[in-house]
């Protein structure tokens, strides 16, 4: 091992610890432990990483004092007390997103980094792709000026992920499309135009493909292939406004499935500023910036850096987490931001419920 390297174990081993697995290796760490309840899912992600040793539960691999730090992919369920579990016992944490299903649980991991020597940063993948990134530089140069409104969209057309498994049960998952995009686009938001307070949210659900007709097609399923029979108690589509001081206003609008052909409508974040306005798609390889210039209407389209794209977000955000470590530098990525994301959350579902407008809880 190099020196400057951090070792870092997985606990989980299903999709999305494999993308973790491997950003860790390319951000120059090293894959160190893996634990799953399905052995052969941690074997499988394991075979990848030759240092990784497998666990057989998640109190072994706590235990293991060369791994300082690791990473929560685990179902929604699971997040805030692995995670109280880990700082416990000393361990520096990346905390996938949703930090967890109630607002209840994420002062449970508060509580738990009051006397944990360990930092624990959010899993708020979106801020470092490359397109926010360039975006966010766009906007610190006071380019837009006041940003009075952003939206953020983000449509799926066949593309409920793990379709009739924890994903789509509510006793696992804390909700569905709302609380699987929802912390993304809530957090990059709040993140884009300075970290506003929001004072009110007010949100509509919807749920019309957990159970579709025989011969329905699902694609982008990168949580596993869909169980057609399988739990679905939750929703898969939102839209929704929120309310934030110094007259912001703020839009969201996703779906995990619907009808509408692919790129009819744009998916992305865009911001209205008084001096100019700004839209990109977080995948996507270009921001785009309207404005005016030597008393002209201009358009400025801003490319991402050479070697830049979305794949490089989870080795940014791992770069992070290690230097983080390494540094015993504060994350930019709090806990209390991701309390701060489950408070919307928490007051967009209870809006659904008011069929009315509700008040964020602070």
């Amino acid at each position: 091992m190099s020196e400057g390297q951090v070792r870092i174990g997985v606990i989980g081993a299903g999709g999305i610890a494999a993308v973790h697995a491997a950003a860790i290796a390319e951000a120059g760490n090293v894959v160190a432990g893996t634990c799953d309840v399905h052995r052969e899912r941690a074997e499988v992600l394991a075979a990848g990483h030759p240092n990784a040793v497998i666990f057989d539960d998640v109190e072994a691999l706590l235990a293991d004092d060369s791994i300082p730090a690791v990473v929560v992919a685990l179902p929604n369920c699971l997040h805030s007390s692995i995670a109280v579990q880990a700082l416990k016992a000393g361990k520096d944490v990346l905390l996938e997103k949703p930090m967890a299903t109630s607002i209840e649980e994420c002062d449970a991991v508060l509580a738990a980094m009051e006397d944990a020597p360990g930092l624990l940063q959010l899993g708020f993948v979106c801020r470092h792709a490359a397109t926010t990134r360039s975006a966010m530089e766009a906007i610190e140069s006071g380019r837009l000026g006041r940003i009075y409104r952003a939206d953020a969209t983000m449509y799926r057309r066949r593309g409920i992920p793990g379709l009739g498994g924890w994903f789509t049960t509510r006793s696992m998952s804390g909700g569905g499309v709302l609380i699987d995009l929802g912390p993304h686009l809530v957090d990059l938001l709040l993140h884009l135009c300075g970290r506003p307070k929001v004072e009110s949210a007010d949100c509509s659900i919807t749920s019309h493909f957990g159970h579709p007709p025989s011969g329905y097609r699902f694609t982008d399923m990168w949580a596993g292939p869909p169980v057609m029979d399988g739990p679905f108690d939750v929703e898969d589509g939102a839209t929704a406004l929120l309310r934030c001081e110094g007259d912001l206003d703020m839009t969201l609008n996703m779906c995990w499935a619907s009808h509408l052909p692919e790129k009819v409508l744009p998916d992305g974040v865009t911001l209205f500023g008084e001096k100019g306005a700004m839209h990109f798609d977080i995948w996507g390889d270009t921001v785009i910036v309207g404005t005016e210039l030597d008393d002209a209407s201009v358009d400025i389209r801003r490319p991402i850096k050479d070697g830049e794209n979305w794949n490089t977000a989870f080795r940014r955000q791992h770069e992070m987490f290690s230097h983080n470590v390494g540094t015993r530098t504060a994350p930019t990525s709090t806990a209390a931001q991701g309390r701060e994301v489950q408070c919307v959350l928490d007051a967009l579902y209870r809006s659904n419920e008011a069929r009315g407008s509700v008040e964020v809880a602070g």
